[in-house]
Formats: structure tokens, sequence, C-alpha cells
């Protein structure tokens, strides 16, 4: 991925607090979610209750698609991020540790939780993409550009 390129993704994923994640449930369906999340560069993180769906389907398989989209006023302006990325749930005290500092950081108020009897139950997701589909519509309708990370 170039630099500029880098660039743009960074930047969507910095001005979304949010992205829609798609898992594979073991019944065959997919199944997608809203969820909010920090990141790292170009790694996505989030937490969720460890009995969660979604995390049921992330350990059934941990291929995962996700998107994430600015907010636009006319079709002319869509930008947004498709993406197709492997899931890890995250075990070693190191790695939570930083998970869970780059989400306060970005959502101060979840403290409460996290420092809470419901952070018992909770695990931290990282999300590692492969495959990057760039949506750019200011440079003409469905304009987009695959890119290998």
């Amino acid at each position: 991925m170039n630099k500029t390129t880098e660039k743009f993704v960074l930047g969507i994923m910095k001005g979304q607090p949010d992205l829609t994640l798609a898992t594979l449930r073991e019944d065959g369906w997919p199944q997608a979610n809203t969820v909010s999340y920090a990141h790292d560069g170009l790694t996505i993180i989030f937490g969720a209750d460890a009995n969660s769906q979604k995390v049921k389907n992330i350990r059934y398989c941990n291929k995962v698609s996700l998107t994430i989209n600015s907010e636009y006023e006319d079709w002319e302006h869509i930008k947004g991020l498709s993406m197709a990325a492997t899931a890890q749930i995250l075990t070693r005290p190191a790695e939570v540790k930083r998970a869970a500092a780059c989400l306060l950081k970005r959502f101060p108020e979840a403290a409460a939780w996290v420092d809470s009897d419901a952070a018992e139950g909770m695990v931290f997701v990282k999300l590692t993409p492969i495959l990057v589909s760039v949506l750019d519509y200011t440079k003409g309708f469905g304009h987009t550009n695959l890119v290998t990370v």
C-alpha cells in the first residue's frame, strides 16, 4: 500500500467510530454487527462480550469482512473502506493491556465498564487487514482501488 492510500485509509478510520463487521455463523449464515473500534495504524481493536455471537463466530472462523463509511452529502462524495481481515481474540496479558489502552484512548468513557465487573466477561479482538477496497467516489461514480496490506 502506498503512502497516499495509507493516509486516505487512516483518515477514514480516524474519522469514524463504528464499523460493520461481518462474521460467519456455524450454521453457515453470515452475520453483520455494528462495532465501535479503535485502531493502531491499520490494525483494528474492539472489545466484546466473550459469549456474544460475533465472538462465537470468530472462534468458528477467523476470516471476517468489514466496512467503514464516511458521512457524505451526496453520492459524488462517498468515501469508505471495505476490508477482508483475520480476527484474533487476544489472550496474552501484554496484548490485552495494549488493546484496552488503545480503546480507552479513543473512548475515555469506556473506563467505567473496563474497570468494572463487566470486564470479567469481556474479550479484546484484533482485526488484521489483508485486502482493502478503497472507495472514493470523488474520483468518479463507483471508483474503487483494491490494495493488499
